[in-house]
């Protein structure tokens, strides 16, 4: 019987290794993978390299990772924010690197990876230092260069849904990288609010067909409060 579903943060982040590449879901604070993320930190794996929408908020989540200086290298669209100041440490001291991808070019980096395509040419940032020492090629009166897949060791999935197959659904914006991420790692680890039976979810509604899952993680929901916002 297949059954991904697994008991504990330890179980689901069993195996990864220092120097493994991982691709964390988010956009901002909307589904960020918290739990996998603070059990990774506890897990203290090193010479990380980290694939997310951006490079952390406040100190918690990715932002806490980072300051554990366990991360290598992160590949991101939007490192610098408002309250992305531990990256901002981190990289103005030389003690991280960083690779830029505008932020569609990044999802198409994944697709692709997922989509088994070993390469592809894209408009964006030609004629821009993300263009240097990379091929350039004028296809019908436009500049292209050539961009590579982004593979994962493994992807940490927050989805909103998932049953013993590892089928997924998600909440709102909290879907954003989701889906592609768990197409391009070779390891898929989901984190769900509700454990569902087979059946109960509908096939229509399914975003992430278990296929691409490996372990399935249930979860309590919590809620995070900006600082200083008043209490329900």
């Amino acid at each position: 019987m297949i059954n991904k579903f697994v008991s504990s943060v330890e179980e689901a982040l069993a195996g990864i290794r220092d120097g493994a590449t991982i691709l964390v879901a988010g956009f901002g604070t909307a589904g960020i993978p918290e739990v996998l993320i603070d059990g990774l930190i506890a897990a203290n794996v090193r010479d990380l390299t980290i694939v997310n929408n951006n490079a952390g908020n406040g100190d918690i989540g990715l932002a806490a990772l980072l300051r554990t200086r366990n991360v290598r290298k992160i590949i991101c669209t939007y490192p610098r924010s408002a309250d992305s100041h531990v990256f901002n440490a981190l990289y103005r001291a030389g003690k991280i690197e960083l690779e830029l991808v505008p932020q569609g070019t990044l999802a198409e980096r994944l697709r692709a990876a997922g989509a088994g395509i070993g390469a592809f040419y894209c408009p964006t940032g030609c004629g821009t230092p993300l263009a240097d020492g990379k091929e350039v090629r004028h296809i019908n009166g436009r500049d292209y260069m050539l961009e590579y897949p982004i593979h994962g060791d493994y992807a940490f999935i927050k989805a909103e849904s998932g049953d013993r197959w590892g089928n997924l659904t998600y909440r709102m914006s909290a879907r954003n990288f989701g889906p592609v991420m768990a197409t391009a790692a070779r390891t898929t680890i989901a984190t769900v609010h509700q454990a569902l039976e087979l059946g109960e979810m509908d096939p229509e509604a399914i975003v992430t067909p278990g296929i691409f899952v490996h372990r399935v993680l249930p979860i309590e929901r919590t809620v995070t409060r900006a600082v200083g916002a008043p209490s329900a």
